[in-house]
C-alpha cells in the first residue's frame, strides 16, 4: 500500500521535470516574492566588476554621532520592454531595479568612504525575452544616531551623472529632528539643497551631508 501512495508523488515530480516551463514559473514567482521583500529576484551580480568608484560621505556641523551609516548603489535595466517580466494584469513590462549595499567605513571624524562598482549587475537574459542591460543610476546613504527603530532616518541620494563626473552633492538637515522627531517615529528626513528652504529660526541650526565620488582602480 505504501508504494501505491507514492505513485502520484513520483508522477508529479516527473511531470514537473518534463515541463521546464512549470519549474520556470515557480522560479519567477519566488523571484517576484523576493523582490517584494527588497531582494534582487532573478537579477545576478557581476562576478568580475571592474569600473570602481570611491564613494565619500562628509558630515559638517552634525548635532551628534551617527552609529549607523549605510550606503547604497542603485541600478536600473534600460531595456525592460525587450527583456523584462510581463505583468499579467496589464500586459506591460515591469521596471527592473536593484539596490545593492555599499559598505561605508569611518576614516576620520565626519568622513566615511566605500567602494561602489558601476558595472555591479550582470547583463543576462533573465526572463527569456532578451538580454537585460543594466545601468548604474545613482547612490545614496541612510544615517541614524544609534540605529534605533524610532530614530530619524537622514537620507541622501545623488544621480549617477553628477556623481561620476566628480560633483559634490550637499544637503541641509535640521538639528531639530536629531536623534528623533517629536511625535513622528522613524521620520524620513530627505534634506534640502538650500539653507534658505528652512524657516529663519532654523537656518543657524542645520548640518550637512555631502556625497561625492572619484574613479579608482578596481
Amino acid at each position: 500500500m505504501r508504494h501505491n501512495k507514492m505513485i502520484p508523488c513520483v508522477a508529479l515530480l516527473l511531470l514537473t521535470a518534463c515541463h521546464p516551463e512549470t519549474a520556470m514559473n515557480h522560479e519567477r514567482a519566488a523571484a517576484e516574492a523576493d523582490v517584494a521583500q527588497g531582494g534582487r529576484g532573478l537579477a545576478k551580480l557581476n562576478p568580475n566588476p571592474r569600473k570602481a568608484y570611491e564613494l565619500v560621505l562628509h558630515l559638517k556641523d552634525a548635532p551628534g554621532d551617527f552609529a549607523l551609516v549605510e550606503g547604497v548603489a542603485q541600478y536600473d535595466v534600460t531595456n525592460e520592454d525587450q527583456c523584462g517580466h510581463i505583468e499579467p494584469a496589464t500586459g506591460t513590462a515591469a521596471r527592473i531595479t536593484s539596490q545593492e549595499p555599499v559598505v561605508l567605513h569611518k576614516v576620520a571624524e565626519g568622513e566615511y568612504r566605500g567602494t561602489l562598482y558601476v558595472d555591479r549587475m550582470l547583463d543576462e537574459d533573465y526572463y527569456g525575452r532578451g538580454v537585460c542591460t543594466w545601468e548604474f543610476t545613482g547612490a545614496g546613504a541612510m544615517l541614524k544616531a544609534t540605529g534605533a527603530e524610532d530614530e530619524t532616518r537622514f537620507l541622501t541620494f545623488v544621480d549617477a551623472k553628477p556623481l561620476t563626473e566628480g560633483s559634490a552633492h550637499t544637503l541641509y538637515y535640521p538639528d531639530l529632528v536629531y536623534p528623533r522627531a517629536d511625535r513622528v517615529p522613524n521620520f524620513a528626513a530627505s534634506g534640502e539643497p538650500d539653507r534658505s528652504s528652512y524657516a529663519a529660526d532654523l537656518q543657524d541650526k542645520l548640518f550637512t551631508i555631502s556625497l561625492s565620488a572619484s574613479e579608482v582602480a578596481p
